[in-house]
C-alpha cells in the first residue's frame, strides 16, 4: 500500500475499529478515531482506562481497521505494536477530539496517549500476503 499515513490521516474521513487482544487471546473491538501519526512515522491514540488499554497492558500487539466514508470499500489495515504510554496532558488536548465526552464522563484524569510502531500496511480489501501459521 505504501500510502503516507500522516497526509492520508489528515485528509481522510472514515470509522476506524481497533482489535486488540489479552494474553490468553480473548479478542476486543472498538470504534477509535483515526490515529495522530507523529514525524517519525508511528501512531499515537488516547485511550481510557478500558478495556483496549488493559488488553495492551498485557498484549502489545493490535489491529487498526479504517473504512473510509462514503461508497465501495475502501481503506487501510494496520498492524500495530504498542511502544509505550504515557499521560501527557499537553498531547493529549492537541490531539483528542472527544475529550469533552472523557470529561463529562470523569474519566478525563485517566487518559493516556498511547504509541505505536505500524509493523505492516494493507489496503482494507485483498493484496494481503498469505503467512505459513504452521
Amino acid at each position: 500500500m505504501g500510502t503516507n499515513l500522516k497526509d492520508y490521516f489528515a485528509a481522510t474521513r472514515g470509522t476506524g475499529i481497533l482489535a486488540t487482544a489479552d494474553s490468553d487471546g480473548m479478542v476486543n473491538t472498538a470504534v477509535y478515531s483515526r490515529p495522530f501519526v507523529r514525524d517519525d512515522g508511528s501512531l499515537a491514540f488516547i485511550m481510557a482506562n478500558r478495556l483496549t488499554r488493559a488488553n495492551l497492558q498485557r498484549n502489545p500487539r493490535a489491529s487498526y481497521l479504517f473504512l473510509e466514508a462514503g461508497a465501495g470499500y475502501r481503506g487501510c489495515r494496520l498492524q500495530l505494536t504498542m511502544t509505550g504510554e504515557e499521560k501527557n496532558p499537553e498531547l493529549i488536548e492537541q490531539i483528542c477530539t472527544r475529550c469533552k465526552l472523557y470529561e463529562a464522563s470523569g474519566e478525563a484524569q485517566d487518559l493516556t496517549v498511547n504509541s505505536f510502531t505500524v509493523d505492516q500496511q494493507l489496503p482494507l480489501i485483498g493484496a494481503g500476503e498469505v503467512l505459513d501459521r504452521e
